[in-house]
């Protein structure tokens, strides 16, 4: 391939993957600023409502670590324009749902909007380098995350307020609550149509010899292996505490303002949930070009990781994110909504810094198997979008503040097991070495320029 021709490639393949997954999460988010309407068409209580938010992300863990290998085997471009029609219609079906198990249902398929990530990271990871992997994939990654914010909790309820009504949304038979059912339906058409602008003019991977080294990597045994690794394992469960937690947040926050605080106008609510959503997409950027900085320039962050230096860019990030979850709960006990809000920035800001410093290692790992490495973290890690938001919300806790920091606490042991993976010793072998399964990777041959 010609340099003008690999360039313009990256480029478009990466706008491509990009705009997937920014829509995704439109998709997969645009159920939380409706909150309030959703609860009083189908008369549902505030636990209830955190149901909601868990069973928007319930069938996204395995359809990550599903779609990865698949990612791998038959190319992004196959991948993401199925999986785009296929929530799409889902997504117009939930709009026109009118029993509350329709609309679970339905949600829950619309949710497989969040396998785009998956995707779209291997999609990247099969046209960039290495040394410029991270900064890529936190393009990628930030520009799509900020989908939640931006889009769902920041234009949707702009577009689709109250007293919104259309010739389709407009009947007395869909009267009572036609904004969030148009919002659904009119993200599902454009999902549809993206789908078949992305199966025609995506490319899988920047050659064919790079084409079928990832392809020859694809086997049960491989995967099996990738999975049980030190390092897959601890950036899988530092991604729980990360990704996991920006997925409950955005599911959450828009109910918690407005719960806590009376924040009874749901624009004004869903707009104080964005900031912390734009925080956590449009800065992720920053924390994969970081990493790639520290790398190329050997910088020690902390010495006690002598060496590991995209390691040692990933533990200060975690760090910052169990101490902001503290945070979290301490600014809301003020009763103040502006220093709450303020505190979901900086938490927002933590998970950010932490998931593109993940997702530039993340690539690195098993540059042949960056779907199955990519489907292993970010599958896993969104266990806790399912996990958090039941914390947020448990009936036995005396206010809406105090799940904060239960989680904050949870997420102690995920550090610890970090730092002890992270030491030079075992980081040295942590791509090698791991638990259960014991034996060599397969590497697979071929010529990646």
């Amino acid at each position: 391939m010609k340099a003008t021709d690999l360039l313009y490639g990256k480029y478009r393949n990466l706008i491509l993957a990009t705009a997937m997954f920014n829509l995704g999460f439109v998709i997969w988010f645009s159920f939380a600023p409706f909150t309030g309407g959703i609860a009083e068409e189908f008369g549902l209580s505030v636990q209830q409502l955190g149901i909601v938010a868990s069973a928007a992300v319930i069938a996204v863990p395995l359809g990550r670590i599903v779609i990865g290998p698949l990612t791998d085997r038959f190319g992004a471009n196959v991948t993401g324009g199925v999986t785009l029609v296929t929530v799409g219609t889902f997504a117009i079906v939930s709009a026109f749902s009118q029993t509350y198990e329709v609309f679970i249902g339905s949600r829950i398929v619309a949710s497989l909007s969040g396998i785009t990530f998956v995707i779209g990271i291997q999609h990247v990871a099969e046209w960039f380098e290495e040394e410029n992997l991270g900064t890529a994939e936190g393009i990628f990654a930030g520009i799509g995350n900020a989908g939640a914010g931006l889009g769902a909790y920041f234009t949707l309820p702009r577009i689709f307020g109250e007293a919104y009504a259309d010739p389709i949304f407009g009947s007395a038979f869909l009267a009572t609550s036609s904004n969030w059912r148009a919002a659904f339906f009119y993200t599902g058409v454009l999902a549809v149509l993206l789908g078949t602008v992305y199966y025609v003019f995506g490319a899988a991977a920047k050659s064919e010899a790079k084409r079928e080294a990832t392809k020859a990597g694809v086997s049960w045994d491989q995967w099996r292996f990738i999975a049980t690794r030190y390092g897959a394992v601890v950036l899988s469960v530092a991604y729980v505490m990360t990704f996991g937690l920006e997925l409950a947040m955005n599911g959450w926050l828009g109910t918690y303002y407005r719960e806590a605080f009376g924040q009874g106008d749901v624009v004004i609510a869903a707009t104080f949930a964005a900031s912390f959503s734009v925080a956590a997409g449009l800065l992720r950027p920053i924390g994969g070009y970081v990493s790639d900085r520290v790398a190329r320039n050997e910088t020690e962050l902390l010495p006690f990781f002598e060496g590991q230096y995209r390691n040692q860019w990933t533990f200060a990030t975690l760090s910052f994110v169990v101490l902001s979850m503290f945070g979290m709960t301490l600014a809301g006990l003020t009763g103040n909504i502006y220093v709450a809000v303020g505190a979901g920035f900086l938490v927002g800001v933590g998970c950010a810094f932490s998931e593109g410093a993940i997702f530039a290692q993340v690539p690195a790992m098993f540059p042949d198997n960056s779907g199955s490495v990519a489907g292993i973290v970010g599958g896993i890690g969104t266990v806790g979008g399912v996990v958090y938001p039941l914390a947020f919300s448990a009936a036995f806790l005396p206010n809406l503040h105090v799940g904060y920091a239960i989680v904050g606490a949870s997420m102690i042991p995920i550090l610890a097991l970090t730092a002890w993976v992270f030491q030079p010793k075992v980081a040295e072998r942590a791509n090698d070495d791991g638990w259960f399964v014991s034996g060599e990777r397969i590497v697979a041959t071929g010529d990646d320029d």
